[in-house]
């Protein structure tokens, strides 16, 4: 059977991962497909031949972006010079905007359709770009529910996939078993509170020795037996931990590092505080309840201020349900005592916990259904 060549871009590493489901599912539905493009080690996995490593271009802010422009530029030529060499039947676009929208105006020139899988956030700021998204592609699909009605009010037609998340958010065993792994043993007085400052180590030195100095004054002001629990990303050390405030907490808390069985891990906690980001949809599949937060530079937070507007929330869980589920914290709000304070109240009183649970059930909800991915390909494919 003749080859069909596919070409795909994932610039970060999320994309990558639900880039190489994406294409896992288009080869269950045909096997003549040969891809190449740019992603990380899950692309590759998944068989796609990679022509530019994405690690060397998955930078943000001006200065990172000055800084690996050479590798950026790199990345764009090997993209463009396949294309005219061995012209692909469709190219798909995961997020990456600034790099990936410059790739699709070269592919309709080309005559190359376009298919762009998981849309960038043009609802926080730069809108403007979904009219050249539309004008661009031949189909956009998006993951979050809000996004199928902003794209609709700008005037274009978009297609809502689902998340991918709700995929592959899954426990593999229950909160009893995974704390007894832990060696701990739960009492009627014992709440468990999880730690997740993040996967970078930008996020670790600006959030890890607050949320620890909440813990502290947590236990401090509550008779309650409390155990913490601290998931360490594979981009972080141990060592990153340790001198970013865990050395001086280990002997003062009953804290407990894994590396492994992250979902578990979130399953099994009472509440949590965390960094923003896709985390906050994880937990609300899994009904934890959290506390995000969310810390910029000085001077990020005051470009920020400027550039994103008519965003009442910054965390994904209370965009999606249009009101506050789950408390947030934003720049000088992100205080031990605030963190404290927030984490006693989802713990302690039944009324408003059980008000975050049912909100995060909710959301779970408007996630979609399974088959994410496969509803993907489904279109990819037809764009072919």
């Amino acid at each position: 059977m003749p080859e069909t060549r596919i070409m795909i871009v994932a610039g970060e590493a999320s994309g990558d991962m639900h880039g190489a489901r994406l294409v896992s599912a288009m080869l269950e539905l045909r096997t003549d497909l040969v891809f190449s493009g740019v992603g990380g080690e899950e692309l590759a996995a998944a068989g796609v031949e990679l022509l530019f490593d994405a690690a060397k271009i998955a930078v943000v802010g001006v200065t990172e972006i000055i800084t690996h422009l050479s590798d950026i530029l790199a990345a764009r030529k090997a993209l463009l010079t396949r294309m005219r060499e061995k012209k692909p039947a469709l190219l798909i676009l995961i997020d990456y905007p600034d790099f990936n929208l410059l790739l699709a105006a070269k592919a309709k020139k080309m005559g190359i359709p376009v298919f762009y899988y998981i849309s960038p956030q043009v609802w926080a700021w730069r809108s403007g770009r979904v009219k050249k998204i539309g004008r661009l592609t031949r189909r956009v699909g998006v993951i979050l529910p809000f996004e199928k009605e902003f794209y609709a009010r700008k005037g274009v037609d978009v297609d809502f996939v689902g998340h991918p998340l709700v995929d592959t958010v899954k426990t593999t065993m229950d909160r009893k078993t995974f704390l007894a792994s832990l060696s701990i043993d739960i009492k009627p007085e014992t709440k468990v509170i999880g730690i997740l400052p993040g996967s970078r180590v930008r996020e670790i030195q600006s959030l890890l020795p607050d949320f620890l100095a909440a813990a502290l004054a947590l236990t401090e002001k509550s008779p309650a037996d409390y155990h913490f629990l601290l998931p360490r990303a594979s981009t972080i050390s141990s060592r990153q931990l340790a001198e970013n405030g865990l050395d001086e907490y280990q002997d003062k808390l009953k804290i407990h590092t894994c590396s492994e069985n992250r979902y578990d891990l979130m399953a099994a906690c009472d509440a949590v505080v965390t960094a923003s980001g896709t985390v906050t949809l994880e937990l609300a599949l899994l009904g934890t309840p959290a506390v995000v937060t969310y810390r910029l530079s000085p001077r990020t937070y005051r470009l920020a201020r400027i550039l994103v507007r008519n965003v009442k929330f910054f965390s994904l869980v209370n965009l999606i349900a249009k009101r506050e589920i789950i408390p947030e914290l934003l720049q000088d709000e992100v205080t031990p005592d605030n963190i404290a304070a927030s984490l006693e109240k989802l713990v302690g009183d039944s009324v408003y916990r059980k008000n975050v649970i049912e909100g995060l059930a909710e959301v779970s909800i408007k996630l979609g259904t399974p088959g994410c991915s496969q509803r993907a390909a489904g279109i990819a494919l037809e764009c072919i």
